[in-house]
């Protein structure tokens, strides 16, 4: 007895699903790559479990030197230190621009308050906003 068969197996196939998942994976990287913190710095940052939405364009970051007991302050996480009497026109400079000037400040555990109130006049002075950024508990 011969069947035949009526109808052929086609030996094409489709890409649309390759590209589909190709599409998936680099909307993935695209999203994760936004995550990546810029701040280059060793910071042990304070824990806190409030969280702020609001997304700042520039960096400040205090350094406590403990065998000197002196601070470095980094703009955007730039490994050269900038001088307190500098961080103000930096931050004009960078923030002018802005439609709503915001900017983050990364401060080490054991960097006082007076410091980083220090720099938060710097923000009043100029009208910007300032994120105190800190690791979650």
């Amino acid at each position: 007895m011969a069947l035949k068969r009526t109808t052929k197996a086609e030996p094409n196939f489709s890409m649309s699903s390759m590209t589909d998942i190709v599409f998936l994976l680099l909307i993935f990287f695209l999203v994760t790559s936004t995550l990546v913190n810029p701040n280059a710095l060793k910071l042990l940052l304070p824990k806190s479990t409030g969280q702020v939405s609001a997304k700042a364009t520039v960096s400040v970051s205090i350094k406590h030197h403990l065998d000197t007991d002196t601070f470095t302050y980094h703009i955007n996480g730039d490994e050269a230190p900038v001088p307190f009497s500098r961080v103000e026109d930096e931050l004009v400079g960078l923030l002018q621009n802005e439609e709503d000037p915001t900017f983050s400040i990364y401060a080490d555990e054991t960097v006082p308050i007076k410091v980083v109130v220090e720099i938060m006049n710097i923000a009043k002075r100029n009208h910007y906003k300032v994120i105190m950024a800190t690791r979650p508990e």
